[in-house]
């Protein structure tokens, strides 16, 4: 069984071999001379799959915070909140959660920290601010699990900041770099409920520290290189190199991953040096061309065997420095959730083994007694393959769950959700979540409040099951 999920990191130091040429152009260099082309090779390889969920993360960030065409635009420190539930046209975000509308903000905490204020909440409405550094860690939750649904003010802080917490501030939320991306959930009942969730998404608020305190801004910090315009292409080339020097800057030094930055050094890999694969000789660019190409070999072999993606989310300490794993995550569903807060499961296979295609029908069956065991809800959403996007389809229904209005159970509680590209009959439509005509595809199981027996993997998810027509 294949299982996929839904939902989504970094290298730095001094060079030591090239310190006279970068004082005269401030240009970073490779001493190829003393490193072998296997070497450079290697290199590049780790500094790719170390990088990769930085970039992707910056993807999000870049759109948020800095790019003014995109739909997701809101300027830093600021949320853009989406009061309608996700639909195919929505594709910023890969294996994109359709139970919980989004309030996301992109934040920037160089200059100061910047407070969360969050407003009473129904105590029947799950809702979730995760706090995701650079690095994609998840390194902090506000929320009906972690905080409850009361009022509340939280500080978010960066790595330097080491003023004192103001009066009124419920918890410090400190992060290891100062950009930093927040994925906020708020369950949405029904259509109809759509006003009230807006009502709530506007009370989500973002402060400078200054405005919340009353006093005058602080310095601006300057750095050496900007953000760089987000290009996919850039991670496909030795240009990779060049912005992950710019986001790095933004980034705290963990000690654990010294020896690790002065390899990459060895690279070029220079947070706040730039550098520029015209200046090297051939054989070197050639080199890293073959380290990113062994990389994305790795990644996706990685990703085609996966079956547990219940550890790829969460803190530092939790992932262990497993920076394959890492890009796993950000490849397979960015901004996932850490296992305490949901659950993510499912397949890109059915129960033999087989791909899930478009053209085949199929039953989901959950017994009684083995149906998913959350606190909150639960739901699946099916998605397309390889794109991960949501499935256009005549009654507009992209997820199926427990508080899906309408959903039938059988006499014996059990209960069987239909898998089909085509209408299962109008007396079976209330359990259809319908799959893509002619292409593969893979569905996501979100439990929202997991169990224990589902966090410890001893509950079990059912797979598809192949019907003759």
């Amino acid at each position: 069984m294949k299982n996929l999920t839904a939902f989504l990191i970094i290298a730095l130091l001094s060079v030591t071999a090239c310190k006279k040429d970068q004082s005269k152009d401030n240009q970073n260099t490779i001493d190829s001379s003393s490193l072998s082309s296997d070497s450079i090779t290697a290199i590049a390889k780790e500094a790719w799959i170390y990088g990769y969920p930085i970039f992707y993360n910056y993807k999000t960030i870049y759109a948020s915070g800095i790019n003014k065409e995109d739909r997701s635009f809101a300027g830093f420190n600021k949320f853009k909140s989406f009061a309608m539930s996700a639909t195919p046209s929505d594709t910023l975000v890969i294996t994109i959660n359709n139970d919980t509308p989004y309030s996301m903000a992109a934040i920037d905490v160089s200059n100061e920290p910047v407070v969360l204020e969050v407003p009473k909440i129904e105590n029947d409405r799950y809702y979730v601010m995760q706090f995701v550094d650079l690095y994609t860690f998840n390194f902090e939750y506000v929320g009906t699990r972690t905080t409850g649904n009361n009022p509340g003010k939280y500080l978010i802080t960066g790595p330097d900041w080491k003023g004192e917490t103001p009066k009124g501030i419920n918890k410090v939320l400190n992060s290891e770099t100062n950009l930093i991306f927040v994925v906020g959930r708020t369950q949405l009942h029904d259509p109809s409920d759509v006003p009230n969730l807006k009502r709530i998404q506007a009370q989500y608020k973002l402060i400078p520290l200054h405005e919340y305190t009353k006093q005058a801004a602080p310095e601006v910090k300057k750095y050496k290189l900007p953000l760089p315009v987000w290009q996919e292409s850039d991670y496909s080339s030795p240009q990779f190199i060049n912005v992950l020097n710019s986001l790095l800057q933004y980034a705290n030094e963990d000690s654990s991953e010294k020896e690790l930055r002065v390899r990459f050094a060895k690279i070029g890999l220079v947070p706040g040096v730039p550098f520029d694969s015209s200046k090297y000789p051939p054989e070197t660019i050639k080199a890293i061309e073959k380290g990113i190409a062994e990389g994305k070999q790795e990644l996706d072999a990685t990703l085609n065997n996966l079956k547990d993606f219940g550890n790829l989310f969460g803190t530092r300490a939790e992932l262990k420095n497993n920076f394959l794993n890492r890009a796993v995550a950000a490849a397979a569903g960015i901004y996932g959730n850490t296992k305490e807060e949901a659950v993510y499961t499912g397949s890109t296979n059915d129960k033999n083994n087989q791909p899930l295609l478009g053209n085949n029908n199929y039953i989901l069956k959950f017994s009684k007694k083995d149906l998913p065991q959350a606190k909150y809800f639960w739901s699946i959403t099916m998605y397309n393959i390889p794109k991960r996007f949501l499935i256009s389809n005549p009654i507009k229904r992209y997820s199926i769950g427990n508080k899906t209005k309408g959903l039938k159970y059988e006499p014996n509680g059990d209960l069987i959700i239909y898998l089909q590209s085509d209408s299962p009959g109008k007396e079976k439509e209330s359990n259809w979540l319908p799959t893509p005509k002619n292409e593969k595809f893979m569905f996501v199981t979100r439990i929202y409040g997991p169990e224990p027996d589902v966090i410890n993997n001893v509950w079990k998810m059912p797979l598809p099951e192949l019907v003759k027509k």
